[in-house]
């Protein structure tokens, strides 16, 4: 068994420990920390049953996954920063982690501008997870574009929710 399924299974067991019985609502789509939601996987991930029936992915998941962009921006904003530099020191302190940086777009805008703005976007994350220390090995970038919407709809909510890095620890 390698060592970072041993650490998942011992963070998790801590974390399953600590879980509230009581259900917790759902955060406000608007605030910046806010990690896009539903993370079940139906895709054949190795996961964990929370108490709440939800899926855990990965151990580093408390930290925030998401990082949120302004409209045809791929400037990391100052809200979203620390949570950048937590996962920064997640992946100093361990170095056989890695990160999928999955960029993402809105609607709005052609399809090939859209997978250039998630690339963007993407490196913009790595580019600074690399000036806090990380390895480039560690580090991986693909981006969807508009493709893999959080938030259907066309509402302004809508598109802030799909403007996003995801942060995906893989083995």
């Amino acid at each position: 068994m390698s060592y970072y399924k041993i650490f998942a299974i011992a963070v998790l067991g801590a974390l399953l420990a600590g879980c509230p019985s009581t259900p917790v609502p759902d955060p406000d789509p608007s605030d910046t920390t806010y990690d896009g939601g539903d993370s079940a996987s139906t895709d054949g991930m190795d996961g964990f049953d929370g108490q709440d029936g939800t899926v855990i992915d990965d151990p580093f998941e408390q930290l925030g996954t998401v990082i949120y962009f302004d409209f045809d921006s791929s400037e990391v904003r100052a809200a979203d920063q620390d949570l950048v530099a937590a996962h920064a020191i997640q992946l100093n302190d361990e170095s056989f982690a890695s990160v999928r940086l999955e960029g993402h777009a809105d609607e709005r805008g052609s399809r090939e501008y859209n997978i250039g703005l998630g690339e963007r976007r993407a490196q913009a994350v790595r580019q600074m997870l690399m000036i806090q220390g990380v390895k480039a090995s560690q580090i991986q970038t693909v981006s969807f574009g508009e493709e893999r919407p959080d938030a259907m709809g066309s509402s302004e909510s809508d598109y802030a929710r799909n403007r996003r890095v995801e942060i995906r620890y893989t083995d």
